[in-house]
């Protein structure tokens, strides 16, 4: 069965978005990803930044690029729904330890955690319901 026959046939809520506006959404926020965690990459290496501080965006990238093969190609479920919780958890993390530094790049997380915010919430509900 494909990724996609196995999706559709899993119980969803009602407010479940299409995945081509789920792909639209992503298309709109990796841009702005790409850009603010690369400023404080950059700001990291250069050393005007403590480390730390690249520590909650490492683990983020990581647990965002991982979501996809648990949820279509493992299609567990239940971890998937722990790895989006980390990804919306490190969210938070990145904001409040780059506000000190740079408050535009913590503000522009925030489409960024409002989408991880609805989609935690549809994986929760996903997982409860199969």
């Amino acid at each position: 069965m494909s990724w996609r026959d196995w999706y559709d046939a899993l119980e969803k809520p009602t407010w479940t978005p299409e995945p081509s506006t789920i792909g639209l959404i992503w298309q709109i926020l990796y841009p702005i990803i790409l850009v603010t965690f690369g400023y404080i990459f950059y700001r990291v290496a250069r050393k005007k930044i403590p480390f730390p501080v690249a520590i909650p965006l490492v683990i983020n990238l990581i647990a965002n690029v991982a979501f996809t093969p648990i949820q279509f190609g493992l299609r567990n479920l239940p971890l998937a729904a722990v790895d989006i919780a980390i990804v919306w958890i490190t969210i938070l993390w990145a904001m409040k330890a780059i506000w000190p530094h740079h408050r535009w790049i913590a503000l522009a997380q925030i489409p960024y955690l409002v989408w991880v915010s609805i989609a935690t919430v549809l994986q929760f509900t996903i997982t409860w319901n199969n």
